[in-house]
């Protein structure tokens, strides 16, 4: 499951281009409450919840805050990666705008990455309506090509309505609004395996120091520190946005994320360096690089959680997703737990990714389901099917199903623009979002050598400046 294209140039407010203290604060406490909720209340969902099933009850939306045309007689088709429980709960959603509208939605399947397949569909003449995309950076490739549509009026009243500035702003391109950000992940948190840290005396780490002190207490012990699925190079992303974001600040974040400073720039460097405490360490990863290159995501978690005192693992970095991945046998929150990534300089990070909807065919159907897709009453049917996390600040609190996703969506909203969009969603898809290119295969050969660093930085700004064109 990837939660994770040109440079997005997106219009930041001052509060996110220059974060205070006290916000740097909240940043930190946002996270800290999205993890504690998941460490403490999960239980709430029961083992059942782990296939990201949640709630099964009724599902229609309590208010009615949204006005739409009559359709009847109109045919869409929504295209998205989604499969399985996922895809099953967002055609509820499709189901009940079907019923609002008297449209007709049919949802496409489609593989990753979605605008290759966008791309085949647009050059066989038969586009979807709408496409659900991954990456700001596939917005903007959509735009450059030509393929996506601005949203109209109705739309963009929603959006303004119902979203943070942060959250518009990363669906623009070029001034104009494009996406509507329809789910949400919180991307900085690190599971673990609750016996083995009670074994080895091990305690929560809150900075990137007690981290280390922590893997080598797990190490000592005789369980590897960590699981890592350095399969799928957006993993390894992950931990160095987490790094990167925590250490050089929100700012220096901003400005690599758009390439407006280089990948050879001092704080590439300094975060290439933490990161091989690390994966500097092979004894510290299960099955060592080898072993991690070779274990895909799901793999990476359920490792962590099965083995009984001996598991593979101790540790994964993973986002609120992952827990789809532990096993039924493994009580949430108490035996499987989690915690916010640590603060590598003076604040934790708040990394979020999301899928976008992005108008590929206008039409009155098309413009009227995206701004179906923007209210909180689209919303608040996924919300309490569980699952998932909503962007949406007017959603409410109370449609999600139990008491860990409501604290998690609370953190999310109460974060406001006090977040960072995951990095390599934002770059080019050639640099930032393909299997065995770009930044994922560069941070994959650095997990086998982390002592190359200076060669790493250079391979990454040469890919970087080939895929942004500056």
């Amino acid at each position: 499951m990837r939660m994770t294209s040109s440079t997005i140039r997106t219009r930041r407010s001052p509060q996110r281009d220059k974060a205070t203290p006290q916000s740097r604060r909240a940043i930190r406490a946002a996270a800290a409450v999205a993890a504690g909720a998941l460490a403490l209340s999960l239980t709430a969902c029961g083992s059942s919840d782990n296939d990201s099933g949640g709630s099964t009850g009724d599902t229609q939306p309590t208010t009615d805050n949204v006005t739409l045309p009559k359709l009847d007689g109109t045919s869409l088709e929504v295209a998205a990666v989604w499969s399985g429980t996922e895809q099953a709960n967002f055609k509820k959603v499709l189901e009940e705008f079907e019923k609002r509208t008297g449209a007709t939605v049919t949802f496409v399947p489609a593989q990753d990455p979605i605008i290759n397949f966008i791309g085949s569909k647009v050059a066989g003449g038969q586009p979807p309506d709408i496409a659900m995309l991954p990456q700001p950076g596939a917005i903007k490739q959509a735009v450059d090509k030509g393929w996506a549509k601005p949203l109209g009026s109705d739309a963009l009243k929603e959006l303004g309505e119902n979203y943070s500035q942060g959250w518009q702003d990363i669906g623009k391109v070029g001034g104009k609004e494009y996406g509507v950000y329809y789910k949400a992940a919180n991307k900085s948190l690190i599971w673990y395996n609750n016996q083995v840290f009670e074994n080895a005396g091990a305690s929560e780490p809150e900075t990137w120091p007690d981290l280390l002190n922590t893997a080598q207490t797990v190490f000592d012990s005789g369980v590897t520190p960590f699981s890592i699925g350095a399969a799928e190079g957006w993993t390894l992303t992950d931990w160095f946005e987490n790094v990167y974001l925590s250490q050089a600040g929100p700012e220096k974040y901003d400005q690599l994320a758009k390439h407006e400073i280089k990948w050879t720039d001092p704080s590439v460097k300094d975060a290439l360096t933490t990161l091989a405490q690390v994966w500097g360490k092979p004894d510290w990863i299960a099955g060592g690089a080898n072993g991690a290159l070779q274990t895909d995501f799901p793999a990476s978690v359920t490792q962590v959680f099965t083995g009984g005192d001996q598991p593979k693992a101790a540790m994964v970095s993973a986002g609120d997703f992952a827990q789809v991945n532990i096993p039924s046998s493994m009580k949430i929150g108490t035996d499987a737990k989690v915690f916010p990534f640590p603060a590598v300089g003076d604040n934790g990070p708040v990394v979020s990714g999301g899928d976008a909807a992005v108008i590929l065919e206008d039409s009155k159907g098309a413009q009227a389901l995206a701004t179906w897709l923007a209210s909180p009453d689209a919303a608040q049917i996924q919300a309490k099917l569980g699952g998932y996390l909503s962007p949406n600040k007017n959603v409410p609190n109370s449609a999600y199903p139990n008491a860990v996703q409501q604290k998690i969506a609370k953190a999310l909203i109460d974060a406001g623009d006090d977040f960072r969009f995951d990095m390599s969603d934002q770059a080019p898809q050639a640099f930032g979002g393909t299997p065995g290119k770009g930044e994922w295969k560069i941070l994959q050969d650095f997990l086998k050598n982390p002592k190359d660093i200076a060669g790493t930085q250079a391979k990454l700004e040469a890919e970087a400046a080939a895929a942004y064109g500056n």
